[in-house]
């Protein structure tokens, strides 16, 4: 039964999430806006470069929460991700979280294939099958685990749709497919996954991530090119 439900639940995916990373060929960056509580506080950049069959992705991330005008929450995060023929052969990330250094050193393994990591939060390796979780990757949705990009740790995720839904962004109105994401390991509640993700049917670009943590974010795809 439980196999039959898994199979049934990959058949009624939308079909553009068997896309990969050469659907991003004409792209150039997304540029995402970083909400807490409705009020703005940062942002997510991602740029793409491509030579050949390599895709580079660069990601800048950058917010602070400020409360009475001291800060009391402050992140700052760059990452390099680089795919061979819509393979991630590396992924390099340094973090500074409220002065805390966080960071994500993987690269490929030809040879074992698997993915050897050195990160923050764990050391070790990885299958292949899973991808990192950053908000540019549609592939995030119908991956069994993710990795983090911050530090390193893999998680375990189960992801339910729920709904096609039309939703307003910077005065525009998409059509999207509405998917909850969460964690499926057993794992302390503030290291577990609970996101509410948006993607545009047209494109399949993620519009828009929901989560609560100590106030309500968003983070909403606000240019593209």
């Amino acid at each position: 039964m439980r196999v039959f439900f898994k199979l049934s639940f990959l058949l009624l995916l939308p079909t553009f999430l068997s896309a990969n990373t050469f659907n991003y060929k004409d792209l150039k960056k997304i540029e995402m806006e970083i909400f807490r509580n409705n009020e703005l506080i940062g942002f997510n950049h991602y740029f793409f470069k491509k030579d050949k069959n390599f895709t580079l992705i660069t990601n800048e991330v950058k917010f602070d929460v400020k409360l009475l005008g001291a800060t009391i929450f402050e992140f700052d995060s760059y990452s390099v991700e680089k795919y061979d023929n819509g393979q991630l052969v590396s992924f390099e990330s340094k973090t500074k979280q409220n002065k805390k250094e966080k960071f994500v050193n993987l690269k490929l393994d030809k040879n074992k294939k698997k993915f050897m990591i050195l990160g923050s939060s764990y050391t070790g390796e990885a299958e292949t099958k899973n991808v990192i979780g950053n908000w540019w990757n549609q592939k995030i949705i119908k991956a069994e685990s993710q990795i983090s990009p911050i530090s390193g740790s893999i998680k375990k995720q189960i992801v339910k749709f729920i709904n096609e839904e039309s939703i307003m962004l910077y005065g525009k109105k998409f059509v999207t497919n509405h998917f909850k994401l969460l964690s499926s390991n057993n794992i302390s509640d503030e290291k577990k996954l609970i996101f509410d993700i948006w993607i545009d049917i047209k494109t399949g670009l993620i519009l828009k991530v929901k989560y609560s943590k100590m106030g309500d974010w968003e983070y909403r795809l606000k240019n593209y090119n």
